[in-house]
């Protein structure tokens, strides 16, 4: 019960009504990030609010402007004190409007990649998790990309979450239902003109996004082409057996998940708690099972964290993403002949990539 009174303990007033109408200041300084969306949530009809947490029937799609101030801290979102914020020092919306249709969506994709070479159109797509009202996913994606300072299209699939800590449940069902509309939204970015497609998922939204992945994979619908580059696993509020099961859906040599953990994340002591005291995967402790079973574990467990819970490392993760991504594209396991996977992750990360001079562990598969 520890747990949950720290989770209670970390709620604050959320961003949510008026929060994403658009601001017309002009700040020197400030930097622009227009995010694409597909949502199951249905529109709201508040100005400046765009989508709720109830249920749609069809999938939505929307493009908001996201600005971020330059006072701007890597790994924190500057919230507004209230709507809908000022430019100077909050993230704000600047543009936002909502879109016909798939074809809409992919159009609005495909002018946003041509703005790139060829050979470079890459596309960051974020599911967000538990407890998470519109407006908080669309900024916590724009600080995630702006942080990690890479050329891309973010793209956020925005599934009916409620925001409240009470409607767990009901957001595990909103999840679920959400898995068929995440494989049509890949299926949309694989008919795209994107040469890459590379995926965050955030605590419950892992559940949707590797049930999503699995479902293609069975069907032969996942593209094994090189279009989907690599599957971040946020603090995954999954059951670890359910993962483990999940995996073998996918054949080696290479998979494509990085299970981002953290062992003290009372969110998921919470999630455990609730599920009868089955593990779950963001709180794992036995990394090198994973990584037998081929996935790449970056232990975030010494990093300290900027919200109570312990819940939110991974956006810490950004800020070292140019010097991160590189190594994980040449393969962590491509060191063993000469370190074992703890040696290799100690040797390279107290050189170039520490948090807060903390070590990131990472444990490579095969």
């Amino acid at each position: 019960m520890a747990a949950i009174s720290a989770l209670l303990g970390s709620c604050a007033s959320r961003p949510e009504a008026g929060f994403l109408a658009a601001t017309q200041e002009s700040v020197a300084g400030t930097s622009e990030q227009p995010v694409l969306v597909a949502t199951t949530r249905h529109r709201d009809p508040r100005p400046g609010t765009l989508f709720n947490g109830e249920r749609s029937g069809k999938l939505d799609f929307a493009v908001v402007t996201v600005s971020i101030p330059p006072t701007h801290v890597p790994g924190e979102i500057e919230w507004p004190a209230q709507a809908p914020g000022h430019a100077a020092s909050d993230f704000v919306a600047t543009k936002s409007s909502y879109l016909d249709d798939e074809k809409a969506f992919v159009h609005a994709l495909n002018a946003r990649l041509a703005l790139h070479p060829r050979g470079s159109r890459k596309v960051l797509l974020f599911i967000h998790g538990y407890n998470t009202v519109f407006a908080e996913a669309l900024f916590r994606l724009a600080q995630v990309d702006h942080d990690a300072v890479i050329s891309d299209v973010p793209v956020l699939f925005s599934w009916a979450s409620r925001g409240t800590l009470t409607d767990y449940i009901y957001d595990n069902n909103s999840a679920t239902a959400a898995r068929d509309d995440l494989a049509r939204t890949l299926k949309l970015l694989f008919a795209s003109n994107a040469d890459e497609i590379n995926i965050v998922a955030h605590s419950m939204g892992n559940w949707v996004a590797v049930e999503a992945l699995r479902q293609l994979q069975i069907a032969g619908q996942l593209p094994h082409n090189g279009v989907v580059g690599s599957v971040f696993l946020a603090a995954p509020d999954i059951d670890l057996d359910v993962f483990k099961s999940q995996l073998r859906a996918f054949p080696p040599p290479r998979k494509p998940f990085y299970v981002v953990l953290s062992r003290d994340d009372e969110a998921l002591q919470t999630s455990s708690f609730l599920a009868g005291g089955k593990d779950r995967l963001g709180a794992a402790t036995n990394a090198d099972e994973l990584a037998a079973l081929g996935a790449t574990v970056i232990d975030l467990t010494d990093v300290k964290a900027s919200d109570p819970a312990n819940h939110g490392k991974f956006t810490q993760l950004a800020t070292i993403a140019p010097n991160l991504l590189p190594i994980l594209a040449k393969g962590v396991s491509a060191g063993r002949r000469s370190h074992t996977p703890a040696e290799l992750g100690r040797r390279v990360l107290q050189s170039t990539l520490t948090i807060q001079g903390k070590f990131v562990q990472i444990i490579g598969g095969h």
